[in-house]
């Protein structure tokens, strides 16, 4: 493949929540955590599940399935945290994404990447970048900024940056 090829295809991180596969471009992700302990924080909506400690920072925690009008899931062994970085107000927050599992790094060329339908996805199209095909199952992949609204994102910020109580207990 010549270099200008090889610099065309992007890789997602595909995941799983219920039933459907869904992606996050890889350049979002920082890395993938096994499930560990969350600190619910009071008075958050309902899908921001709480923080975690990640290395000595409060990392805030969000329910992908509830975020994204699904039913909760229970946790299990394939209970993964993916780590990721929105761009936000100019600045780079990190936060969790709590999603089913995580299955692999996957290649897509742009021109086999097809815009999102208009209407019988389970997600709001706005946050869809684009629907990809893997073998015969659709991968429904995320526009990770667009997900989250401008007051949302404030919270994560606050969460991760003003709450040194929340990380203070999450630490100990």
């Amino acid at each position: 493949m010549s270099e200008e090829v090889l610099n065309d295809i992007n890789q997602f991180l595909t995941f799983t929540l219920g039933k459907e596969i869904f992606a996050l471009d890889i350049g979002t992700v920082r890395e993938v955590l096994e499930l560990t302990s969350i600190t619910k924080i009071p008075r958050t909506p309902v899908f921001m599940r709480g923080v975690i400690n990640l290395r000595g920072n409060a990392v805030p925690v969000v329910d992908m399935r509830m975020k994204m009008g699904m039913s909760q899931g229970e946790d299990t062994v394939d209970t993964c945290i993916i780590i990721v970085e929105i761009e936000f107000d100019g600045e780079l927050t990190v936060m969790g994404a709590l999603v089913d599992s995580v299955r692999e790094v996957f290649e897509m060329m742009p021109d086999s990447i097809e815009p999102a339908p208009k209407m019988g996805a389970a997600v709001n199209a706005e946050y869809i970048r684009g629907m990809g095909r893997q073998d015969e199952q659709f991968i429904i992949i995320l526009e990770i900024n667009k997900i989250f609204s401008a007051e949302e994102l404030a919270l994560v910020k606050g969460m991760a940056g003003g709450e040194q109580e929340a990380a203070e207990e999450v630490a100990a």
